[in-house]
């Protein structure tokens, strides 16, 4: 932004250094103070890009607590997009678990108590019947929002409009690690009420003081909003995000295939996770579809997982039958077998023929399965036992705790290595340290979904697709399997390093932009360079 290129429309003066899309503190230049009315707002010194986000640093690591980071995170975003962007591209190891999880999941518990300035659109169930005019007064032209009702936040469960912290962090990860312009980014909270009881008597709770709204009052209101959002912005993508589970399968069932939206919970985490089997295969050998998979949870993530992982055993050549056959569930009642009563829709074609199972621990040494994938968020279940039973049935076994946050982990990343024997190709859900175990050294990585859903948006928003296909999560997977490196399996890792996420996220969105050409879903014709096309549409956080 110069004196010259700034457009007429633009604001001067104080109202230019509160709009924190303009807004450049004291590294406006003194020919920008002079020609933009900003003589006498700044002090006379004139600072770098760099020497702004050196002091950030400074300061922020003087914060005695992660919670504290994170408010002093969100007042940095609140006046200086771009220095905040570029503190948390250039530094995002440190960065990305203070924006998101885990310490998000601490932030929407307390979000009333440290909210300073909204973000994004809340639109309450009174707002029915007025949800387009609601999203007319946000000022920018949207070209991707992510949306919440706030009764499924991580593993925390119903934190009703303090989930808001979701939406507002998935986004900022869109743009720092696939330069989706935070100017074309709207976070959306659905505030239906909380059937939360601490936050109906909390005096500081930000929403709306319900039980939540249910049955067609509820699908009327999400109707509204698909509706309005869809003629608001054109072309937009809606991303579904911590719905629980009775709302999450059927909103996508109901409208992937007419609207441009996904579930993230669903499949960004399927692909995440499948792109972590490809990698722990590269380490073990063998076909995915030799594999047997046992889940510990058999809600969105676990069915998401299940059903792409079945998809590309096919790819293998495996029946549909035998893929099936292959993923088994277990759920807060035991093993998820067929005949078993009251079990829901999206767990039916999981359920197998099996004598009924009531623990996780007795269904491994029943079914002997190769991976085990934690995604019920119940803390510490990966027990010393299981692990250790795992490592007699297996000389690599696949141990995933992806649940997060960290006090909803399956298991340490220590305790993984330990009770294996160093053995488990390990992959976690919230950041763990390196762990030295025997003279060696193990880098777990997370199963990130900043791993996928940022270049799958990226794909999506830059071909102009009319729609995202599961084809698009299988490209994504492979891609990101792809993109791990030799040396990272050696050291343990199963997905590349976090500060390579902006070049990763650019092939996984050439990839998703393929599909959509090849599949005649995107707004034109396939571009002659289709990946510097992608790189070319993403924002790069520079004054």
């Amino acid at each position: 932004m110069s004196a010259r290129s700034m457009p007429t429309y633009s604001p001067r003066g104080l109202a230019l250094l509160r709009d924190p899309l303009l807004n450049k503190g004291i590294a406006f230049s003194e020919e920008e103070r002079e020609a933009l009315g900003l003589r006498g707002f700044l002090p006379a010194a004139v600072m770098s890009m760099q020497a702004q986000v050196e002091r950030v640093l400074m300061n922020l690591r003087s914060l005695p607590s992660e919670l504290e980071k994170y408010v002093a995170l969100n007042s940095l975003h609140d006046r200086n997009e771009a220095l905040f962007f570029r503190v948390v591209c250039d530094h995002i190891d440190e960065i990305q678990p203070l924006i998101y999880t885990p310490t998000v999941g601490l932030a929407c518990q307390r979000y009333g108590l440290i909210f300073q300035r909204p973000r994004g659109l809340f639109i309450s169930a009174n707002d029915r019947g007025h949800i387009s005019e609601i999203l007319g007064n946000w000022p920018y032209r949207a070209r991707l929002i992510v949306v919440t009702d706030g009764e499924r936040i991580l593993g925390l469960g119903d934190l009703g409009a303090n989930g808001m912290g979701i939406p507002v962090g998935k986004l900022s990860l869109y743009t720092a690690c696939a330069g989706i312009h935070p100017e074309q980014c709207l976070p959306v909270m659905l505030d239906v009420g909380t059937n939360n009881e601490e936050f109906l008597q909390d005096p500081y709770y930000i929403g709306l003081r319900q039980k939540r709204l249910t049955g067609e009052a509820y699908d009327e209101f999400v109707d509204e909003f698909i509706a309005a959002a869809r003629a608001t912005f054109p072309g937009v993508l809606i991303q579904f995000e911590d719905f629980a589970n009775h709302s999450a399968f059927r909103l996508l069932h109901k409208y992937r295939d007419d609207a441009c939206v996904f579930n993230d919970d669903i499949q960004g985490t399927a692909a995440v996770a499948l792109a972590g089997l490809f990698s722990a295969l590269r380490v073990k050998g063998g076909k995915l579809s030799d594999q047997t998979l046992l889940f510990l949870g058999a809600g969105e993530a676990a069915t998401g997982i299940a059903d792409l992982v079945v998809s590309a055993m096919m790819a293998e050549g495996t029946s549909e039958a035998e893929a099936l056959r292959r993923n088994w569930l277990v759920d807060s009642r035991g093993l998820v077998v067929k005949g078993r009563p009251g079990l829901s829709g999206h767990k039916l074609r999981f359920a197998h023929e099996q004598a009924p199972i009531n623990d996780f621990l007795t269904a491994i040494k029943t079914l002997k399965p190769t991976a085990i994938i934690g995604v019920a968020a119940v803390g510490g279940a990966f027990t010393p036992e299981v692990l250790q039973t795992m490592a007699r049935l297996n000389e690599q076994p696949i141990v995933f705790a992806l649940s997060n946050p960290t006090s909803k982990s399956e298991c340490s990343a220590e305790h993984a290595y330990r009770h294996t024997g160093g053995r488990a190709l390990f992959a976690c859900g919230s950041p763990f340290d390196p762990v030295k175990l025997d003279g060696k050294t193990f880098v777990p990585r997370q199963g990130n979904n900043s791993y996928i859903f940022p270049g799958v948006g990226l794909g999506v928003i830059a071909s102009g697709s009319r729609l995202v296909t599961a084809e698009m999560f299988m490209a994504a997977a492979h891609t990101l399997a792809n993109s791990v490196s030799e040396g990272d399996l050696k050291q343990g890792s199963l997905y590349p390093s976090l500060p390579r996420i902006r070049e990763v996220s650019a092939q996984i969105g050439a990839a998703v932009a393929n599909v959509a050409y090849q599949r005649g879903l995107a707004a034109g014709p396939p571009p002659n360079d289709l990946i510097g096309f992608i790189q070319s549409q993403m924002y790069d956080a520079h004054y």
